[in-house]
């Protein structure tokens, strides 16, 4: 008997409780995160674990990913580099550098506004959007 996993049923059960913030911003992701620890008090770490590893034209794309568990709660951020050597994570969203999703635990608007201005008040930062998840087509690539 072979066993197929539902990668539809995965992805959906992957995004319950999850926002995601789309980030232009064109500096290097762990500079980024050196801003975000910065001002927002965090600490994000590179999770070479959790890092995304996709497939395409014969070759092998790797993209990092971000980790910061808040203390005492089951919300975590990550952040992960949506471009790797000419190649995208979420194809979609070619002009985004970096993708924000806080997953674990209800994230109120409130504290999605204040991520988002926080986030603005970096020098390099361009743009940050929420993005909902009628606009991801590629929803899976970002399941860890």
């Amino acid at each position: 008997m072979k066993l197929v996993l539902d990668k539809e049923e995965l992805t959906s059960y992957f995004f319950e409780d999850c926002r995601l913030l789309g980030i232009m911003a064109p500096i290097k992701d762990y500079q980024f995160c050196w801003h975000v620890n910065n001002i927002l008090g965090m600490q994000f770490r590179v999770n070479n674990e959790i890092e995304i590893q996709l497939k395409k034209k014969k070759r092998d794309y790797f993209f990092s990913v971000f980790e910061f568990p808040e203390e005492l709660t089951a919300l975590a951020h990550y952040v992960y580099n949506n471009k790797f050597d000419g190649e995208y994570l979420l194809p979609e969203f070619r002009h985004l550098d970096f993708l924000w999703l806080l997953k674990g635990d209800e994230s109120k608007d409130e504290r999605i506004n204040d991520v988002i201005e926080a986030v603005r008040s970096i020098p390099s930062v361009q743009l940050v959007v929420e993005l909902t998840n009628e606009k991801i087509k590629n929803k899976e690539h970002l399941v860890f």
